[in-house]
């Protein structure tokens, strides 16, 4: 994977594969950039795709340091700007979604994005008073010290924890060399990375900032996420004024992993309805 370094001397490896349009492609909390493989080797013959391995994570686990959401937003802002890339399908899964809204919103992004796509994710990650629509079972506690302190010291007790939980319930025969291999790439990240990241995470809330991004937006989910409830995605939707809404009714958290041929189609269609640029069509140029 190539490297770039970035503004304060950390560097993040990435995919770049293809030629086209380019779609920046950003993983969840913990993972890497190979969960998005099958689109890796599947949409690469009509778009350029490009995808990090986040600070902390893979290939940029050693670049932890700093690792909140307003910075990963700051490096992708860097990567895409260091790439010049123009006319963008931004595709954000999980915790990628969040990072692409802060770097869409307070980031150089926006003026080189022609659209957005979110996988399985909510506008607000804690359950509170007010809003019972994020993570299943989460509270302010999850959040807390207690639980920050299992990702620093028992991160590797962790992972497969994580791993299954990102699968649909129903599908655990057949998934289960996916969900091993998950928890074996989870196992590789900066467990101190991961804790931060968890703590910036849990603590945004972007329900009163979405209606500022004012662009194509499709709203993807799998329908039998163990992670969100059935009415989240619809109420991000909502809450982003171009939107379309997408569900995957044999998916849990990661469409893209368990209904790749659905997905990748998905995000062709999309594709299909952005304007088009000819800054995309060739790289460098």
């Amino acid at each position: 994977m190539p490297e770039l370094r970035l503004s304060d001397g950390a560097l993040i490896a990435y995919e770049d594969v293809g030629n086209g349009r380019p779609l920046l492609l950003i993983h969840g909390w913990g993972t890497r950039a190979s969960f998005f493989a099958p689109q890796l080797d599947g949409l690469a013959d009509g778009f350029r795709l490009i995808a990090p391995d986040l600070r902390g994570h893979g290939q940029s686990r050693q670049h932890g340091a700093g690792a909140d959401i307003p910075r990963l937003a700051a490096d992708i802002s860097e990567l895409a700007a260091a790439l010049d890339l123009r006319g963008i399908l931004a595709i954000g899964w999980s915790m990628g979604a969040m990072v692409l809204w802060q770097a869409l919103l307070e980031g150089g992004l926006r003026q080189r994005t022609a659209g957005l796509v979110s996988i399985d994710m909510a506008p607000k990650v804690l359950n509170g008073p007010d809003w019972p629509h994020g993570l299943r079972g989460s509270h302010p506690a999850k959040a807390g010290s207690q639980a920050l302190d299992l990702m620093r010291l028992g991160w590797a007790a962790v992972a497969p924890r994580i791993a299954a939980r990102i699968f649909a319930q129903g599908h655990e025969a057949e998934r289960a060399v996916l969900r091993r291999w998950a928890a074996m790439e989870i196992a590789g990240a900066d467990p101190v990375a991961m804790a931060s990241l968890w703590a910036s995470l849990t603590a945004l809330d972007f329900r009163d900032r979405l209606p500022g991004l004012d662009l194509p937006a499709l709203v993807s989910f799998g329908q039998l996420s163990r992670l969100y409830p059935a009415e989240t995605a619809p109420i991000l939707a909502g809450l982003l004024p171009q939107s379309r809404l997408l569900g995957f009714p044999r998916s849990g958290h990661a469409p893209q992993l368990e209904e790749p041929l659905s997905f990748n189609q998905a995000i062709r269609d999309f594709a299909a309805r952005l304007p088009t640029h000819a800054d995309n069509d060739k790289r460098g140029e």
